[in-house]
């Protein structure tokens, strides 16, 4: 069992536990998001800002599970999903979608319309990495392909639609794939 409270700057075990899950979590499908444990420590603190949602996921002996972050956009009318992370040996135990959920009611509360996230692609995941998505890169997203469980299906099963990409945002072939949801 697990329940959602909000992340406070004040849980400094919790932070700790967040930070390191980042490193981990992140390590095959996006290993130079965060360099080291100090770089992660500051990702959590920037979600501290009053503006934006922190919210994690802890279990019956209080250690994190996961945690889910939000960020305004657009006057509070959108909000960006940054970041999900979810423990690795707890994934696939509707962790990572309760977060999702629970999210998008912090949305909606803040009055908020819809939720965006974008999603890499730098190592190979998807039949979009590698390629030259010119000069029709709407046409290459409609045809993606998974090929090594990227997350953007985990976020298509939590109601996200592709709204777009963003070709070479890391490098020539490396996308960032985006993705939606009206939360209202």
């Amino acid at each position: 069992m697990f329940r959602i409270i909000d992340l406070t700057p004040n849980d400094e075990r919790l932070i700790e536990q967040v930070a390191k899950m980042l490193l981990e979590g992140f390590r095959e499908m996006a290993p130079n998001a965060w360099k080291n444990l100090e770089e992660a420590r500051e990702e959590v603190h920037e979600s501290f800002d009053p503006e934006r949602i922190s919210r994690v996921a802890i279990d019956d002996n209080g250690d994190v599970v996961g945690w889910i972050g939000g960020i305004p956009q657009y006057d509070g009318n959108v909000w960006e999903l940054h970041p999900l992370v979810v423990r690795p040996d707890m994934q696939g135990k509707g962790i990572g979608r309760a977060l999702v959920e629970d999210l998008e009611a912090q949305v909606k509360a803040r009055g908020g319309l819809t939720i965006t996230l974008g999603s890499d692609d730098e190592h190979g995941f998807t039949s979009l990495y590698g390629i030259d998505l010119f000069p029709n890169p709407l046409e290459h997203l409609l045809n993606i392909r998974n090929i090594r469980n990227h997350p953007y299906e985990f976020y298509q099963k939590c109601g996200f639609v592709l709204t777009g990409i963003v070709p070479d945002a890391n490098g020539f072939g490396k996308p960032d794939i985006i993705m939606s949801k009206r939360v209202r």
